[in-house]
Parts: C-alpha cells; structure tokens; sequence
C-alpha cells in the first residue's frame, strides 16, 4: 500500500481504478514554406475555431459555476484577439515558416515576459498564454481535444489540470481528483467543486504510470490518496463512503424546512447565480431568495453594451422566476481580470486595485443609469434588492443614491410602475468594514464579499499556490472585520449577509450566527448542506 497526502478541495470519499490523464504532447517543428499567405490562412482559422471553443467552455462553466469562473475563458480570448500576440505570429509567418512554430514562437517569448513580471497576478497569466496557444497549436495539428479514455469511471490523476480541460471532461466517467500540483482556490479546484466531486491537489506525486490501473482511495475529509490499500483499511473506507452517501441523501430531507437553530435563531440562506437559467438551480435547491445575482454576464461575450430592454428582459425573468422570493441583484462588476474589448478599459499595473465595478459606474455614469432603469423597471415583477461592489466611502454611497433618485423620477414621470427597492453595498474591503457604522447610515443592508476581503485584508492572492499557507479565511482578522460589520449594522437598523464562498464554510457556521449574520447566499448546491448546519445547531 502507498499513501499520499494533498490538500482536499471537497470533503467525500471515492473509490476506483486510478486513470493517468495523458496530455498529448505534440513536438512543434519549425519549417519553411513557400506560401506564407496560405499559412497566415491557417492560423486565422484556427484562431477562430479556439474562439469558438472558447466561448463553448465559457458556457458550460457559466451553467456549472458562475460568470465568476467562467471570467477565465473569456480572459484566454482576450489573450488570443492581443495585438502585441498576433503581431509576433504574423511576423514569423512572414518570413515564411508554418502556423504552429509562429504561434509557439509568440508562446514562448509573452509566457517568458509574463513569468518575469513582479505582479503575481500578471505571472499567473504565464500558464495562461501557455494553455490557450498549445490549442491553437493542437488545432492546426488536427489533435482532439484530451477526453477520458476509459469504459467506466476512474479516479482521475494528473500533474496538473486547466479549467479547460476539467470542463471538458465527462462527469459521468469521474470518480475523483488527485493532481500532483495545484491549488485547492484555483479555478480548476472551484470547477471541481461545482461538479460535486471529492479532489485533491498538490499531493507532489510523479510516478502516475506506475499507478495508472491500481485501486485508489480518495479521502478528502483528510485530505489523504492510498493506492492499493490493505483489506482492513478498504473495507473501513467503503463503510465510510456509504455513510457519506447516506448524509448526502438525509440532506434531501431538508428540502421545504426551515433554517432554524434548536435554540430558535432564524438565518435566510439564499443562492448565487450567474445568469437567467441559474434561477431555476436556486429553486430546485430550495433556496430562500437570491443573495448575488451577478449581472455582469449580461455584458460578456458581446461586442457591444447590452440595451436597456435586454437588461429589463433578464431581470424580469429571474424575479419572475422567484416569486416572493428576494433578489439581490449586484451592479456590474467588470474590471480587474473582467476585461470586455467595448468598455476599451487601459492596461493597469494591478488591475485588482484598479479601476473596476462602482469606480466605472460612477465615472461613466451613462452606463450605469442604463442598467439602473432596467433593474427599476423589472422590479414591479417582484422583491428586486441592489447590491453596489467595490465600495470604500460614503461619498460614493451618496453619488449613488443621488443617481437612483434621478432615474426613479425619470421613470416615475414616463409612467413606469416600479416596486420598493433595497439598496445596499458590498463590504469587500477593509475600509468599508472599518467604517461599517457610518456606511450604515446610508444603506438598507450589507452583503459581506469575503472572496475580495481576504485577499485585500491579508494582501494575499488566493490564487497564488505558494501563498496558499498564509490565506487564511479563517484569520482573526477576517471574522473580526465580519463582526464589526454585522454589528454596526444592527446598530443602525439593517440586515447583514456574507456572499463569498467563507458563507458555505460550515465550520464557520456557528460563528456567523453568534455574530448575528441575518443571511447566507451560497451555490445552489451547499443550500441544504447550510441549512443541516444551521438546524443541527
């Protein structure tokens, strides 16, 4: 027997033949043609074909995620429409070699400029531009896409695996995870996450061959990888598995009931969505409501500003959907790594303290109103609430308001019927939780961002797998900037809720009720797993 250990990225236990996920690896050769136009011909097609498939992943991992997720794809397009990027290709086409040495040539020489960068940020896009050449370049080849080569399901195992590739893979055929490298908050641990599946990362393994065919044991309660495990520990696991698909089953009971502590404390835990059709996974887990609507997927994957009418049609839709059920919907949040060609927003050195979300709405305060008078209008349909990102001052908060006010008398005057709207802002920012008590005054409610507030609280990238360690959702730091939220949130009258993924940390669950939290918006898949929390409490 052999045992590894990673780091869990979802607690479950599976058990299963070991398959080793082969990425095919195609030796690029440089060659010399004589017709460079024919060959410039290439690669515009395959461009266009890795931007449709591109723009495939971006909707599968919309309906199994969220826009937040999905936001890579979109930025592995932008990475393919770069000027500096198709320079460098068109110009070693030109002097007359093939396709596929031209588009490595460019990967080679930006992934080597973006792996030198201080910013993490930017050296992260290194692997990047490293995955979405290699498809460009196994386009032109004529290589398949890599897929799971096996008659049943299998423990899935791998040096390492791109978003990509995760969201191409059957469901059906997985068992589970296991990744040599790898972070549990990388995008492909999220994805692994949204398919309900046990995985672990960064487990340093590196002979896969010799394990490829062996019975494995995936445990990610304790984040622990046996292959060929002795009887005795085998049969433990499988009793251990069973038990674990019983809780999941026990969890369907819950459907319909409250979310209730035994001592009496109520909590609404409410459902994120990512677009229109995502209202119909928040009923069907029986959420209470929506806490995070994020509206910018209206503005992806286009070429130009939805329209007001568009922006009504959607909110309508999902308020239609919920009923009496709240919606929170957020304004856009498009900046940082959210870039869309349209808004011709200006490179930034780091983009994540740059000029993104409310500091866009309020400064081209054109595109904001539209989307203001969509939500307003949508609104008679049903219980429409408005969340503001990226707040730090109470000016911006009364810049806000002065804006709503404006575009309700618009619309008041032009006859159209609106219901009572709740405005609040996201606290996703120390300064906003610091000064919490005076934003209070000015606001019906706070949605805590704890994704964001981690990272600008810890000044920690969570995506960055050597500082992994030192991100600490968890930190004192983090909960006391919760509770002095919650607090003067009460103090002046309002609701307090968490919609980052720490609101799904059952763990936490306790705390955040002894803190007073009025609501939890998680994925439509961890409703219930709160709500067992929340009752066994």
């Amino acid at each position: 027997m052999e045992k590894y250990t990673g780091k869990s990225v979802l607690k479950g236990i599976a058990i299963g033949r070991i398959y080793w996920y082969r990425k095919q690896d195609y030796q690029v050769e440089k060659v010399e043609t004589a017709d460079s136009e024919a060959e410039k011909k290439r690669f515009a097609d395959a461009l266009e074909t890795a931007k449709e498939q591109l723009g495939g992943l971006y909707e599968e991992t919309l309906a199994r995620v969220g826009e937040d997720h999905a936001m890579i794809f979109d930025i592995h397009k932008m990475l393919l429409e770069d000027g500096d990027y198709l320079d460098t290709v068109n110009g070693v086409l030109e002097e007359g070699f093939n396709a596929e040495y031209a588009v490595e040539t460019a990967e080679n020489r930006f992934a080597e400029l973006f792996a030198s960068m201080e910013d993490e940020y930017m050296r992260a896009r290194a692997a990047d531009i490293r995955d979405v050449s290699k498809r460009v370049i196994r386009i032109l080849a004529g290589i398949p896409e890599d897929g799971i080569l096996a008659d049943g399901p299998v423990i899935v195992a791998a040096d390492d695996l791109t978003p990509s590739e995760t969201v191409k893979m059957d469901k059906n055929k997985i068992l589970a995870f296991v990744t040599a490298k790898g972070s549990s908050n990388s995008h492909t641990a999220i994805l692994a996450r949204s398919m309900n599946l046990p995985a672990l990362v960064s487990t340093g393994i590196v002979n896969w061959e010799a394990l490829e065919g062996k019975v494995g044991v995936v445990d990610g309660f304790s984040g622990e990888f046996f292959v060929e495990p002795e009887p005795e520990l085998l049969n433990e696991m499988i009793h251990r598995k069973n038990r674990w698909v019983a809780d999941l089953k026990a969890l369907e009971q819950l459907r319909g009931k409250d979310n209730v502590t035994g001592d009496g404390r109520r909590i609404d835990v409410f459902a994120n969505i990512g677009k229109v059709e995502d209202a119909d996974g928040a009923l069907e887990a029986d959420a209470g409501g929506i806490g995070l609507f994020r509206s910018e997927f209206l503005y992806l994957g286009r070429d130009s500003f939805p329209t007001e009418e568009e922006q009504f049609i959607s909110y309508k839709t999902v308020l239609e959907k919920m009923g009496d059920k709240k919606v929170v919907i957020r304004t856009l949040d498009i900046g940082a790594d959210k870039k869309v060609d349209y808004f011709h927003l200006d490179e930034e050195e780091n983009p994540a303290l740059g000029y993104r979300a409310i500091r866009i709405c309020l400064d081209r305060p054109e595109i904001f109103i539209t989307q203001l008078r969509a939500i307003f209008r949508a609104s008679a349909y049903g219980r429409a609430a408005i969340m503001f990102p990226m707040v730090v001052s109470v000016d911006e908060v009364r810049r806000i308001k002065e804006i709503v006010r404006q575009v309700k008398q618009e619309l008041s005057a032009g006859g159209h019927p609106m219901g009572e709207v709740e405005l609040g802002i996201m606290v996703e920012t120390p300064a906003a939780a610091l000064i919490s008590g005076e934003l209070a005054k000015e606001v019906d409610f706070f949605s805590i961002g704890t994704n964001d507030l981690t990272q600008y609280t810890l000044a920690v990238d969570r995506q960055n797998q050597k500082l992994e360690a030192i991100c600490d959702t968890h930190h004192p730091a983090i909960l006391e900037l919760i509770r002095m939220t919650v607090e003067n949130a009460h103090k002046e009258g309002i609701w307090a809720g968490i919609c980052g993924e720490l609101a799904a940390d059952t763990d936490l669950t306790e705390t955040f009720l002894a803190m007073g939290v009025d609501e939890l918006s998680v994925s439509a898949s961890s409703v219930l797993k709160v709500r067992k929390a929340v009752r066994e409490l």
